[in-house]
């Protein structure tokens, strides 16, 4: 089952008979019976989405509305933040492309990863194949046959090889590791490559208010934090990805290992001093940009970490930490026993139920609403943190 964002509505995709799919939201069903639906989801703005397949062709179900066009397969839905603007990866008669709200790019190509959606959700990009070669041409292979296409339209520089990407706020422009040849990695932003080249890069992205690139670099063995080509972080780590911009653009913060097989969070370049064995992941920006918490795992167990601090309790999963809207509360999904529940600045509720989704907490940060399922019964809560911490 799936959950609306408002909590209001509960929906899953349901088999009528032999070849025969549906959705049943809160107990209704669309009115249109699809072949399959995959990949159930609540944009989020409430809206509810699928990927259906009508007589052998796929598209996007918008509340059981099929988009008018329809393709060979589709995948990889992406949403922008106000969920006005659903993109996905479409391939038709073996050609592939990105499809916006239903309008689907004039050119196609052979090869496309990666797709990418604009910050506003008004644009889409895609790593695409421009050059062709079989399997034995490693010559061809080695001049650059891949490029970045923002809507459609690929840049005039072609590379060995092409990865991860971003696209700036306003639009404008797309930051994307490249592939000189077989030993040079840079960032290229609009075709330009950064004068400086390194053996390996990491994902891009772009600074939200200033919009200069921000990306990993590896150099001599060890790996740094650069922006627009230039060092920013002189601290040197054996991994460091995953980086992010605080929300007011004042703070940079990656997951990094200062050590080899040693897992922690950097912030402006300084590392906490607690580290962890098996990983660090979800790491979140407090909406004031003056904390930051993740989740870590350590020997098969799982922490939240605020601020390097590690919470005394332990799970058996962690889910990415929350943070109230004025930045002193965290709550977190947690699994313990097969069970689930919240915790709430290291402290659990006391219910434990099959499943539950992510905590959501009001705007003035004193009320918490909780979306459970218990025994097949779906209940929205609304409770005080007072309630919850009791």
């Amino acid at each position: 089952p799936y959950v609306s964002p408002n909590g209001e509505t509960i929906a899953a995709i349901v088999n009528l008979a032999e070849g025969e799919f549906n959705v049943c939201v809160n107990g209704e069903t669309w009115e249109t019976v699809f072949d399959k639906i995959w990949y159930l989801r609540f944009a989020p703005d409430g809206r509810l989405v699928a990927f259906v397949s009508e007589m052998g062709e796929w598209t996007v179900a918008v509340d059981g509305q099929p988009w008018d066009h329809k393709f060979g397969y589709a995948w990889d839905m992406k949403f922008s933040p106000d969920g006005q603007n659903i993109a996905v990866a479409v391939q038709q008669d073996m050609t592939y492309a990105m499809a916006l709200n239903d309008l689907v790019w004039e050119e196609t190509f052979s090869n496309m990863t990666n797709p990418t959606l604009s910050p506003d959700g008004s644009r889409t990009a895609a790593v695409v194949q421009v050059g062709e070669f079989g399997e034995g041409e490693i010559h061809k292979f080695q001049e650059g046959a891949f490029t970045m296409a923002l809507d459609g339209k690929p840049w005039d520089t072609t590379f060995v090889n092409v990865w991860k990407s971003a696209i700036s706020a306003d639009g404008q422009k797309v930051a994307a590791e490249v592939r000189l040849n077989l030993y040079d990695y840079t960032i290229a932003v609009n075709g330009a490559p950064w004068p400086q080249t390194y053996g390996g890069v990491w994902e891009p992205i772009f600074h939200p208010h200033t919009g200069a690139v921000i990306a990993p670099i590896r150099s001599g063995g060890k790996w740094q934090l650069a922006q627009d080509g230039q060092i920013i972080w002189d601290q040197k780590f054996v991994q460091l990805w995953h980086q992010m911009a605080s929300p007011d653009g004042n703070a940079l913060a990656a997951i990094v290992a200062p050590k080899f097989g040693r897992w922690t969070v950097a912030v402006d370049g300084r590392p906490w001093s607690v580290t962890f064995k098996d990983m660090v992941t979800d790491a979140v920006f407090s909406p004031d940009g003056k904390r930051v918490a993740a989740a870590a795992k350590n020997d098969g167990h799982w922490h939240i970490v605020v601020d390097g601090v590690v919470w005394q309790n332990a799970f058996d999963r962690v889910w990415q930490p929350v943070f109230s809207p004025t930045g002193e509360m965290i709550a977190a999904k947690i699994e313990r026993n097969g069970k689930y529940s919240v915790a709430v600045n290291d402290r659990i509720w006391d219910q434990a139920v099959d499943v539950i989704w992510d905590p959501i907490f009001s705007p003035e940060s004193d009320k918490m609403m909780l979306r459970t399922l218990k025994d097949g019964i779906y209940t929205r809560k609304i409770l005080s943190v007072e309630e919850i911490l009791h």
